[in-house]
């Protein structure tokens, strides 16, 4: 064999050994890809907004329909400044009136004359109208700023409402079409909607209960929520102490973003700038958040702390930290797995729901602030925080400190999976090892790439 030769042979396994290590990364940005973000949501997983279109009579030209939204997640909430639903008419529909909401532009009516149409846009956006609105203008569940509650936490207010007369759109059931494309927005980007679906005709009891009555059509759309669509990057993360390490796990640098003052200037604030004011005074209409500078540069953190161990009970403090300086998080909540939930005895100013996605595996709980006590996440700068503590009461069987067990698998902030140290960043016992532990899969495949590289070469 020549020397040319062997050069094309080791060109060949050098490009083969690149190519394996692209396909190796390749295989591990995919296996981080495939995360919560996407719209399945594990810890809820039937979670979903359902917008249901009833028609309820006839008009001359088109019909009157009551619109209702109807949140079935168990934990992700609308807040304000509220919903956003839009659509794209089949047909030539204008809207003549809206009782409980209106849309935000009125279009192009010219061609009207005498009655003027509330809307006539081809793609009309619909938002809901204020509390306080005068009650000749409501129906029931409107009138909220947007705002709707989740399923688990206040189902009585995780609904909305509006009622719309629609004209130039058939007047029977086999003339009259549905809108298409719609559209959700709470109040940002997030949630994807699915095609119209018609469905039985939904049924409604009289106020004295004593009368049912019918729609004449009714219509489901579903809409799911991505995390990935919402935002690009994470909006919160998880850090970590305990009694017996005096190691601070802090939330991993650059978790939400990077402090970048040369390429991004103005990506965070810091408490004593003199220009904090100015920027606060902008337009409320500016959802984008303004962040306290800190290494994450995450809007919200969420510390867990295991603070005592007793005989038959052990004890975490549990501390949620606003660096938004725009937002006052109202009806927050976080959601934490861990498996110590199907034995927690105590919990001290927040409310407290177990959820159970995996049937009657009970090891995932859902925490919230208290009625007019800390219900409010006050922005940064305003005492932005809230605290709680939870006592577990212990199970000799699977209860240790060894290997992180204490800390949680998986925490939530308002419906969005939070990040997590590293796990051998985790506080480790006096006598454990404070070593990384890789997979042994990750290793395997490591460990043939490199010793077929170094064959090539011998």
């Amino acid at each position: 064999m020549g020397f040319s030769d062997t050069n094309t042979n080791m060109r060949v396994q050098s490009r083969w050994c690149f190519t394996s290590g692209i396909l190796l990364g390749l295989t591990l940005i995919i296996a981080f890809a495939f995360s919560p973000t996407g719209a399945y949501d594990p810890l809820d997983p039937n979670g979903n907004i359902t917008i249901k279109w009833d028609i309820m009579s006839w008009t001359p030209d088109g019909y009157l329909a009551v619109v209702t939204i109807n949140n079935f997640q168990q934990y992700r909430h609308i807040q304000s400044p509220g919903w956003t639903l839009g659509w794209t008419w089949a047909k030539k529909e204008v809207i003549w009136s809206m009782v409980g909401a209106q849309t935000t532009e009125q279009g192009d009516c010219s061609k009207y004359k005498g009655n003027i149409p509330h809307c006539c846009n081809k793609n009309p956006t619909v938002v809901d109208l204020l509390p306080g609105t005068p009650y000749n203008q409501q129906i029931a569940n409107c009138c909220k700023g947007g705002v709707i509650a989740s399923w688990a936490q206040d189902p009585v207010n995780a609904v909305s409402a509006f009622q719309v007369s629609v004209g130039n759109a058939g007047t029977t059931n086999t003339t009259v079409r549905l809108p298409k494309n719609f559209t959700l927005k709470a109040p940002g980007p997030g949630y994807t909607c699915g095609p119209a679906k018609k469905v039985r005709a939904s049924k409604f009891l009289t106020t004295d209960g004593r009368r049912v009555t019918q729609a004449l059509m009714t219509w489901n759309i579903t809409c799911t929520y991505s995390q990935f669509l919402a935002q690009k990057t994470p909006s919160c993360c998880v850090s970590l102490t305990s009694f017996y390490n005096d190691t601070i796990v802090p939330c991993p640098a650059c978790t939400c973003g990077c402090q970048n003052n040369i390429t991004q200037p103005g990506t965070c604030v810091e408490s004593d700038s003199p220009v904090l004011p100015s920027l606060l005074n902008t337009s409320p209409k500016n959802l984008a958040p303004l962040i306290q500078c800190t290494p994450h540069m995450c809007p919200i953190k969420i510390h867990w702390h295991v603070k005592l161990n007793y005989k038959e009970y052990w004890r975490v403090k549990v501390t949620i930290t606003n660096f938004n300086y725009r937002m006052n998080y109202t009806q927050w909540n976080i959601v934490v797995q861990h498996p110590n939930f199907d034995n927690v005895t105590q919990l001290f100013s927040f409310n407290y729901k177990p959820l159970t996605p995996y049937g009657k595996i009970n090891d995932t709980a859902m925490l919230w602030g208290v009625k007019y006590y800390n219900d409010m996440l006050m922005q940064a700068g305003e005492m932005g925080n809230v605290q709680s503590e939870l006592l577990f009461q212990k199970d000799k069987q699977t209860f240790t400190f060894k290997q992180g067990w204490g800390f949680p698998r998986r925490v939530y902030f308002n419906g969005d999976d939070c990040v997590l140290p590293p796990p051998d960043a985790y506080p480790w016992l006096p006598n454990g090892s404070p070593s990384p532990r890789v997979g042994k899969v990750f290793l395997l495949i490591v460990s043939l790439v490199v010793s077929a590289c170094l064959l090539a070469f011998l």
